[in-house]
């Protein structure tokens, strides 16, 4: 069975849970102090916790920075790898 990830690199380096680089975003979904939705190159990620700023993101290069009191990191659905459609929204 071959890897479905083959070929896609992600990086993400977390400093003292203060600063938070990521790379391989392809979109982001939503944003405030406590959360932040986006879409990667392998699935959708959420970045959880206090005082939470996009410092940078580039759209060229999918480069993102993130400050603030980071509480969690989660991944979810490998699959889904952009935004919904707003009747997929309503069946998620």
């Amino acid at each position: 069975m071959q890897d479905k990830t083959a070929g896609k690199n992600q990086n993400i380096i977390l400093e003292n849970r203060r600063s938070l680089s990521i790379s391989g975003i392809t979109d982001v979904d939503s944003f405030d102090e406590k959360e932040i939705s986006l879409y990667t190159q392998l699935g959708e990620l959420s970045v959880q916790g206090r005082e939470l700023h996009i410092d940078s993101m580039s759209v060229e290069t999918g480069d993102m920075t993130i400050t603030g009191e980071i509480w969690a990191i989660v991944y979810g659905d490998g699959d889904k790898k952009g935004p919904l459609s707003a009747l997929g929204r309503l069946f998620r």
